[in-house]
């Protein structure tokens, strides 16, 4: 699957605020905080957005944060307006929810990036099965294992050291010890802590 290989905090710039896609080197040393203008030979001119850009916006924000392709992200849409109750919290729920967004989360990783190519290289189970899937949909009840030859891996234990600065959320048990993640339960739209307006998805989606 084609993914976006560019410098990443060209990214950050375009949507004009950090996007934490390197990990940890975003806290000391961001390209955002002496850049603040969009990248391009048009970035300097200070254009302001009409509604329909405001809302693509935060669409391709809300892409790039999660690593997801356009035509993915629409499937997700469309699964997230088809369920029961808000369409903007079932979206988040959903991105929540894929595999390599838990592995982040819960401190295996610095970055999503970095936590996909974790996934794909086999270093985790759930509940006790290989699964190198990283948009695989993670439920309640599962329990994601850290394999035993991977757990000397120094990029997963510089990762796991500095876990909370960002914090670990409430809705899954993390065991250091076992080198383990317990899914408890969906996690709820107050307990996603990202800067997203997801009404502005709704809105441009349902044009």
């Amino acid at each position: 699957m084609a993914r976006y290989t560019g410098p990443v905090c060209r990214l950050c710039r375009r949507e004009g605020e950090k996007l934490f896609l390197k990990g940890q080197r975003c806290h000391f040393k961001c390209t955002l905080e002496r850049r603040k203008q969009p990248p391009g030979q048009h970035g300097q001119t200070g254009r302001k957005e009409k509604d329909y850009g405001v809302r693509l916006r935060e669409k391709q924000k809300v892409r790039r944060i999660y690593g997801i392709l356009e035509r993915q992200f629409r499937r997700y849409f469309y699964i997230a307006e088809h369920e029961k109750g808000v369409t903007g919290d079932n979206l988040l729920r959903i991105l929540e929810r894929r595999f390599d967004n838990i592995v982040y989360r819960s401190g295996f990783a610095s970055s999503r990036a970095e936590a996909r190519q974790f996934v794909l290289h086999n270093h985790f189970t759930v509940n006790g099965k290989k699964v190198n899937i990283p948009s695989y949909p993670t439920k309640p009840g599962d329990v994601i294992v850290l394999k035993e030859k991977s757990k000397s891996i120094q990029r997963i234990e510089d990762a796991i050291n500095t876990a909370q600065q960002r914090g670990i959320p409430d809705w899954f048990d993390f065991d250091q010890d076992k080198m383990q993640v317990t899914i408890r339960s969906f996690p709820t739209r107050d307990q996603i802590p990202e800067n997203i307006q997801e009404q502005l998805i709704v809105e441009l989606y349902s044009k």
